[in-house]
């Protein structure tokens, strides 16, 4: 079996309960995964699709680990430019309560995260496989997620993308995936700048950007490799 079990072989799919007490931050939450997937995955104006990022970069390499170290680097350097948010343009405009930085920068953490991905052979317009690099981004969390939606995981992320999960599960975690965005953000680099932070529209900083963006990449490494070695891990469903 995958990451993921019913309680039951044949039994239909649960009901995925509510992922967080949403209320006035849901609408906010859907909206900005929804941008991140639009921009982030499928591109927008001038801003590459995460597929076309990886099929560019395996024209000039043919080892699929220093496809992916190119990917990274490019990214980590886009992250750490000042002018980053600036070249996304209106795309990062979100009617959100969050700076166009920290959007822009889940942006370029999103479409990193899934060239990675197509590099290693999984179909990122697969809506579970989109739904997994989107837990990606959210590290340690994602575990927690999972089980608030009903399911519990003991395997990698990889797994889930190969699940053929009911679309309300998806939209369930896709919209948990954006409040955890919101509030942990909230609880870390808002608090710690001040009440002015919204307000700006710099970068957050370059340093922290790629420090952040780099943990990312290594999480997606690990969580989706080369998609021929991926086995079944048992899974436990939660009570």
């Amino acid at each position: 079996m995958g990451i993921f079990d019913r309680k039951k072989k044949n039994e239909p799919a649960q009901t995925p309960v509510a992922t967080e007490d949403m209320g006035a931050l849901g609408g906010q939450a859907a909206r900005l995964v929804e941008r991140i997937l639009e921009v982030g995955i499928d591109g927008k104006g001038t801003f590459d699709s995460a597929q076309k990022i990886a099929d560019d970069a395996r024209r000039r390499r043919s080892d699929p680990e220093r496809v992916i170290d190119d990917i990274v680097s490019a990214h980590l350097r886009l992250a750490a430019a000042n002018g980053f948010v600036t070249g996304l343009g209106g795309f990062v405009t979100l009617p959100v309560a969050l700076p166009a930085n920290v959007a822009g920068f889940y942006i370029v953490a999103t479409r990193m995260a899934a060239a990675i991905a197509a590099v290693r052979g999984y179909d990122i317009e697969d809506p579970s496989v989109r739904s997994a690099l989107l837990l990606a981004l959210v590290g340690a969390d994602a575990d927690d997620l999972l089980k608030k939606v009903g399911y519990s995981s003991t395997g990698r992320l990889a797994n889930l993308a190969a699940e053929r999960l009911p679309g309300a599960v998806l939209m369930a975690i896709n919209k948990g995936v954006g409040f955890r965005l919101i509030t942990k953000l909230g609880r870390s680099t808002f608090a710690r700048a001040g009440r002015g932070v919204p307000f700006l529209g710099g970068v957050i900083g370059a340093g922290l950007d790629s420090y952040l963006l780099k943990k990312i990449a290594d999480h997606v490494r690990q969580q989706f490799p080369v998609k021929a070695t991926l086995t079944s891990l048992p899974t436990t469903p939660t009570s």
